[in-house]
């Protein structure tokens, strides 16, 4: 039975959805800029924000954003343990570290013993980038094998101080990697809660599909209870990605759902031209709740009768459907979203 979490009042693992993550993109001193992220990351669904935490002296900026962040924050932290006890102490629900980087055994105890009383979730993980040459020797040249071996040996350094409150994490740039060392340490650790994404992956198209291509096989094989969408580019990109996998896979809906066809040359209507118009007012919608648009009256709400409205061109203007059948026709030049809008329902 897999475990389950609190990140502050969010509720991570067994029983609860698949989290948003993302990471904040400013300067941890740069708190007001932080804080206008955080809102623009909260308003997008996101429900987890991992901040890097690189020096002591920025202990009080990261105190000031834990009591005026909306969401919970994942402090991100290398190789000092003083960092790791900071991050706690100014209020941190959650941290990220490498346990073997905590300078020693001592000093990772302290740590440990810290998050258990406070509270604290650890989650440990590595990337490609994190192994070293004797867990490749080990794993016989397997780069996933290696990497789950790292994840592994930091796992082991938790587990035998007996602390539990543990997400586990394995990423690389390349999928297979990825996919081999999740489902080495989903075999052993299955019971914990994994943080799943495909990292460095670009930016733009290419870097939403490397990601889809990745956590789609991941979320196939049951693994995943924490994502991110990791682009080079604004976070609020990352958590309408990871929203828009979660869709497409039937994980979990977020406002409307808009479909639309391909169009071709029988279309009565412009659909590429329209469906930018009516994303936002679909993002409105109940969770769920699919519109489609179809560039002809011919194949439109028969393909669509599954939506619970649509439209399509007609040679006369429009039709406005609900699950295939048609309630009203209009004219030619009507405004699409005008002749949508009185059957749309509204967002409890």
């Amino acid at each position: 039975m897999k475990k389950t979490l609190q990140i502050g009042a969010l509720t991570i693992g067994a029983g609860a959805p698949i989290r948003v993550e993302s990471m904040l993109k400013t300067r941890l001193y740069e708190t007001d800029s932080c804080l206008a992220q955080l809102r623009q990351l909260k308003d997008e669904g996101c429900e987890l924000v991992r901040v890097a935490f690189p020096d002591l002296r920025l202990k009080d900026s990261l105190k000031t954003l834990n009591e005026y962040s909306p969401l919970p924050l994942m402090a991100d932290i290398h190789f000092d343990p003083d960092i790791a006890v900071a991050a706690i102490e100014a209020g941190c629900p959650s941290i990220r570290i490498n346990p073997g980087n905590m300078g020693s055994p001592e000093r990772l105890t302290h740590v440990v013993e810290l998050a258990r009383e406070r509270g604290v979730v650890i989650r440990i993980g590595a990337n490609s980038g994190s192994v070293n040459n004797a867990q490749l020797d080990a794993a016989g040249g397997d780069r996933g094998a290696a990497l789950a071996l790292a994840v592994s040996e930091q796992m082991e350094m938790l587990l035998s101080r007996k602390f539990t409150n543990v997400i586990v994490s394995a990423k690389s740039t390349d999928i297979a990697e990825t996919l081999r060392a999740n489902v080495l340490l989903n075999k052993r650790y299955g019971d914990f809660p994994f943080h799943v994404g495909i990292t460095e992956s670009g930016s733009g198209m290419d870097g939403m599909i490397k990601s889809a291509c990745g956590l789609s096989r991941l979320f196939a094989m049951g693994i995943g209870d924490t994502m991110r969408v990791s682009l080079s580019q604004d976070p609020v990109d990352e958590v309408r990605a990871a929203y828009s996998i979660l869709r497409a896979l039937d994980l979990r809906q977020r406002g409307g759902r808009l479909i639309s066809c391909p169009t071709c040359g029988r279309r009565q209507l412009d659909v590429a031209d329209v469906v930018p118009e009516l994303r936002e007012l679909v993002a409105q919608l109940p969770d769920g709740f699919t519109v489609a648009v179809m560039g002809c009256e011919v194949n439109g709400p028969r393909e669509a009768r599954h939506a619970q409205l649509g439209i399509a061109g007609s040679p006369a203007g429009l039709v406005v459907f609900r699950e295939g059948e048609i309630v009203a026709r209009v004219e030619k030049g009507a405004s699409v979203v005008d002749a949508l809008r009185p059957y749309l329902p509204k967002k409890s």
